[in-house]
């Protein structure tokens, strides 16, 4: 009888084992410290997370995050999973970049990433993850003054950082570039890019500021909303779904950033003629493995459109409502911005 509840067990163990359930038991732990934005907001912190999430699957690692209310939380939440011995602490946004720096050279065997940012000269002992969308972005601003019914397109930022306005930068030359090769004149509204002036919220959280800056937008004529503002772009979405109610015969729609936001905020997906994504979880779960694996180093990573780093999202319900020569064209681009025959500054092109 006792060998038999023995047998049992074992077998019980394995069945466990092999369903993954004592996954977690790995020593192993990596923590991720988020920007005020939170874990969910359908932006870079929610990626990142998605990074390390996708990371213990494969390996069974343990992960964790911190949410950071306000920017004085960054340096005891970093300090908290130094003091658990993480194996790599993921912090999450520009704004990390003095704390997370502080806390390397205060702990030369730690191991970090951070997202959106990089350190010249490079540290030892921190990947910085950064992205080039002004590629994706001017991209995304070809097809959106391609798609303009009112010659009018807008983009807004949560704060005036440089992860925020190299999207702006990109999306204002695509629509400038467009201009240039088709002789119209759409207007890009919301930034420019020779005074390096623009509409931003000053936070990643606030939606009614979203909502309000948004609704400025459209009162100016503006019918497609490139919002740079984490979960704020998520009142912007709502201002356009419920112009779009009052005013079905004058739609306004929407490109998302960072994630394809067809799949991170289907409930305005409808709105969504495409995303201008960066793939931060895929770099986050990379360094996370090479942590765990003893494979980590120091330096820094540039996604791009070579490397599969940026992209724009799948067109999706839009798929057959943007024209056959829009697309085409816009693959065409992709090449020569690979190839450096098209610049995606926006100062090599006529303003509006």
């Amino acid at each position: 009888m006792k060998k038999a509840y023995v047998l049992a067990s074992v077998i019980s163990l394995l069945a466990l084992l092999s369903m993954g359930v004592f996954a977690q038991s790995s020593g192993f732990l990596a923590g991720e410290v988020t920007d005020t934005g939170g874990i969910d907001d359908r932006s870079f912190n929610a990626s990142a997370w998605q990074g390390l999430q996708d990371a213990q699957k494969a390996t069974g690692m343990q992960i964790q995050y911190l949410q950071s209310t306000n920017e004085s939380d960054y340096v005891p939440n970093i300090q908290q999973f130094v003091q658990k011995n993480a194996g790599i602490i993921v912090t999450v946004g520009f704004l990390m970049g003095d704390a997370t720096k502080a806390a390397a050279a205060q702990n030369p065997s730690q191991r970090f990433a951070i997202v959106d940012y990089s350190y010249d000269p490079p540290l030892p002992n921190v990947l910085g993850l950064t992205f080039q969308t002004d590629q994706d972005a001017f991209l995304g601003g070809y097809l959106a003054a391609a798609m303009s019914k009112t010659g009018k397109v807008g983009t807004f930022g949560g704060m005036n950082i440089p992860p925020v306005t190299i999207y702006m930068y990109g999306f204002v030359a695509g629509v400038r570039y467009y201009n240039q090769q088709t002789g119209k004149h759409v207007q890009a509204l919301g930034w420019d890019p020779e005074t390096k002036q623009g509409t931003f919220t000053n936070d990643f959280t606030n939606q009614a500021k979203g909502k309000a800056v948004t609704q400025a937008l459209m009162n100016q004529g503006a019918d497609i909303i490139f919002p740079v503002a984490g979960s704020v772009g998520l009142g912007s979405a709502a201002a356009v779904l419920q112009h779009n109610q009052a005013s079905p015969g004058r739609p306004v729609y929407m490109e998302w950033v960072d994630t394809d936001g067809y799949v991170s905020a289907p409930q305005y997906r409808k709105l969504f003629i495409t995303s201008v994504t960066k793939d931060i979880a895929v770099s986050v779960r990379d360094a996370a493995k090479m942590a765990q694996s003893g494979t980590f180093k120091g330096g820094n990573y540039l996604g791009t459109l070579a490397n599969g780093g940026v992209a724009l999202a799948p067109y999706h319900d839009f798929q057959n409502k943007i024209p056959a020569a829009v697309k085409a064209t816009i693959e065409k681009i992709k090449q020569g911005i690979i190839d450096g025959t098209i610049s995606v500054d926006p100062t090599s092109y006529p303003a509006n």
